[in-house]
């Protein structure tokens, strides 16, 4: 197995966008504008691209089209910023071969699900985590999204993953209970990076600790969304509140069921999608009718206020 110095602990802060799929019109990806798209996350301050993951349709995606995902964007964006591989999988043995590949890809970092389907008890969950922490050096985030996995690692759950795993030095928390962020520093002081992964909840995530935003919106506004997270960091203040304001209707668009095509329809509606548009691989399929229009609507008249904030 070949690998890239793997992620340090400071690595995991600052903005990490969860990055979106582009298919073309024969449901492939586009793999061109993927190396455009990361590129300019980059250059607009982000710190790393995770992929793929929900938003990046992951669980649609084949092994081959994860490998060449994590290559094209180890290509575009060199030593620049990690690439981190976001690794799910129904069994543990095939958890554990995506974390071999992605670092053969040159990832250098992983983000980790709970097994996809099987909803076990904490010894079972724990062993599946700790195949894959094993199984390659790279360093790792720990993925806690109850919501949509089922799966709820408590805070003294990830505190004893992280005294037995050296390699474990960061966690995305998207129960959208910002008092969990307080929880786990207690548990485990610095010793893991904390990322907010719900993005209505960034301002409040940071303000009780988090260092980290794995965004969803930042495939579309990067700019605005580094922006917002170093405001945050800084403290609240009138332009933070402002940009915040601002911003939420689009972050809200990230913690619904169809979040997937809201987000490409946000990246449409700005210029930045692939050669097949907003598309997205089924069994999703983008809003139609009168759902569409309000959504439009709603993403038109934001992005129109955008020169209040200048």
């Amino acid at each position: 197995m070949t690998t890239r110095d793997p992620m340090r602990a400071t690595d995991w802060r600052g903005v990490l966008p969860a990055i979106t799929t582009p298919f073309d019109a024969h449901d492939r990806i586009d793999l061109a504008f993927v190396r455009k798209h990361v590129a300019w996350l980059v250059d607009a301050g982000c710190r790393g691209i995770v992929t793929p993951g929900s938003l990046g349709e992951g669980a649609t995606l084949s092994g081959a089209e994860k490998t060449a995902l994590w290559s094209a964007c180890v290509d575009a964006v060199g030593a620049r910023v990690p690439v981190i591989a976001a690794i799910a999988s129904a069994s543990t043995a095939d958890a554990v071969a995506l974390a071999e590949a992605a670092v053969d890809a040159g990832c250098r970092g992983l983000m980790v699900l709970p097994p996809y389907l099987y909803k076990g008890a904490w010894r079972e969950t724990k062993a599946h985590f700790a195949a894959v922490l094993r199984a390659t050096p790279a360093t790792a985030m720990l993925y806690n999204n109850p919501i949509a996995y089922g799966v709820d690692a408590m805070p003294e759950q990830v505190a004893e993953l992280a005294a037995e795993h050296p390699s474990l030095l960061a966690v995305k928390e998207s129960s959208a209970d910002v008092r969990r962020i307080t929880a786990i520093r207690s548990q485990c002081g610095d010793r893991l990076q904390i990322s907010v992964g719900v993005d209505d909840l960034l301002v409040e995530g940071v303000a009780a600790g988090a260092v980290g935003w794995v965004a969803g919106l930042v495939n579309a506004l990067p700019l605005e969304s580094v922006r917002l997270f170093d405001l945050a960091r800084a403290g609240r203040s009138p332009e933070c509140d402002a940009l915040y304001g601002w911003f939420l209707p689009l972050l809200r668009m990230d913690t619904t069921y169809d979040f997937v095509q809201l987000i490409k329809l946000v990246q449409h509606e700005v210029g930045m999608t692939g050669s097949g548009g907003p598309i997205v691989r089924g069994p999703r399929r983008l809003p139609e009718g009168e759902e569409l229009e309000r959504t439009v609507g709603v993403i038109r008249a934001t992005l129109a206020a955008r020169h209040i904030l200048r």
